[in-house]
Formats: C-alpha cells, structure tokens, sequence
C-alpha cells in the first residue's frame, strides 16, 4: 500500500542535525527539479524579503519564515515526520507508533512538497516554506513544474499494490494516476453524517486516524475494495462505488458523526 499525503503549512523547527543531503532523498529521479525549485527559492528569500514575501504568499507575521529558505542548505535535518505537524500530523503521531507500524510508515508514506516534489517520512529535511501553489519568477507555477518528473517517477514507486490518495487538490495536481493505476488508486472525502456535507478542517484529523488506523492494523489491504472492508472492520462507515470505467480512480466517503 501506498498512501499519498499533503505536507503541512506549519513545520517543527530545523534542530541541530546534520544539514540536508540532497542525494539521500527518496525518488532520486526527482534530484534535478528539486534542485531547481531549492537554488531559485534560496536565491529568491535572500536577495529580496519583500518579493519572497509576496511570491509566497506570506503575511507580515511570518517574515520570520523566509530565514528558513535562505538557510536551507546548511539547517539541521530532521525525518520529515517529525518536520511536518499540524492536523492531520497530530492525528498521525507517528513518534507512538509501535515499531512494526512504524516500519509500514516509512515503506508506504509519501508526502508531496512543493519544494521537494515527495518525500518519505524517513527522508531528512530542514524545516521550510514553499507550498504547491507558488510560481516562482523564474521556474513558474511549481505545480505545473512538478508534474513531469512526477510522472516519470509515480509509476514505479506505486508499484503494482492499492494507492490511497489522500492529498489536497494543490498536491494532487502534481501527479494524476492514470491507466492502469488509477483502478487501484483510492481517494477519500469525509463527510458530516447528519447533513451529507463535506468537512473541511477537520477532514484532516479524519484522515490522520484513518492512515494510523491501517497502520496499526494486522490487515495489509491490496485494492480499493479490500480497502473499504478493512475501513469497516476498523470501525468506520464507508460509502464506496467501483468506477464505471476503467482507469478511473475510486472515491470513498467515510461518514462521520461528529465534526472533531
């Protein structure tokens, strides 16, 4: 299994680790855009704060933020499971996962970064700020930038097993599956049970569970299929139809009483 993640808007600090080495990241084929996406947004925080500001979108509180990018190269490193925090992180916690469950962590998370393009949990990175949705002045909109090296990469890392997509639309723009697997590929909405609406802030925890759930979980599903059964046995209420055609994904809603 597989299981596609946004990264979070808010990070844990940098610490005092060894800084970041490129070369040891996972999907190595994506070392060249990463490279470019890193050496603009560098260049771009420490020659200018005010355009940094603005191209990446950042209120005047969080100024504090560009420091970060133009000291990417020489930050401490940390797993980004322990950089990226917020919501859905929290309802992860994946420092408590017993160790066999966080061994399936590290082979079958992957989050999608607008600076990284993806990155296992494991993977050491510094802490920094450059979401999906900014076009840098040279490189352009990076989601736009990060799709055919992803497309390149995806294929081989989604192996022949389920994929459970649960990126916000940004991330997922990046890389669509296609063909083949996308008829094992699973995204997942949530939705209040009461009044048929989708949540939004607190989706996010929904998912967070649900993936420490299939963690910690003996069952190992193979197919989206497989998936909605182990979400019931798990506890949750899952509505799910298999695509009318091949090569489209499924879409899963878990229903949930209470928006928490």
């Amino acid at each position: 299994m597989l299981v596609l993640l946004p990264p979070s808007e808010g990070k844990a600090s940098s610490g005092r680790g060894a800084p970041l080495k490129p070369e040891s990241l996972s999907l190595p084929g994506l070392a060249d855009a990463r490279a470019a996406v890193l050496d603009e947004l560098v260049d771009l925080c420490a020659a200018d704060e005010d355009k940094a500001r603005e191209v990446l979108g950042l209120s005047e509180g969080l100024r504090g933020e560009i420091a970060k990018n133009v000291d990417l190269r020489t930050a401490g490193a940390r797993p980004a499971g322990e950089i990226y925090t917020g919501v859905l992180y929290d309802a992860l916690d994946l420092a408590s996962l017993e160790p066999a469950a966080k061994k399936r962590a590290a082979r079958s998370l992957l989050v999608f970064s607008g600076l990284w393009g993806a990155v296992r949990v494991t993977d050491r990175i510094p802490s920094y700020r450059c979401s999906m949705g900014v076009r840098l002045p040279g490189l352009g909109a990076l989601g736009a930038h990060w799709r055919g090296p992803m497309a390149a990469a995806m294929p081989e890392v989604a192996g022949d097993g389920l994929v459970l997509d649960l990126r916000s639309s940004a991330y997922a723009g990046a890389w669509k599956p296609k063909g083949e697997v996308a008829g094992r590929t699973a995204t997942v909405r949530v939705l209040h049970a009461p009044t048929r609406k989708v949540v939004s802030h607190f989706n996010k925890a929904t998912k967070g569970r649900i993936v420490r759930s299939l963690l910690t979980s003996a069952g190992a599903p193979g197919t989206p299929g497989e998936l909605v059964e182990a979400l019931r046995d798990l506890g949750y209420e899952v509505e799910a139809e298999a695509p009318s055609q091949a090569g489209r994904v499924w879409a899963l809603d878990v229903l949930v009483d209470e928006i928490h």
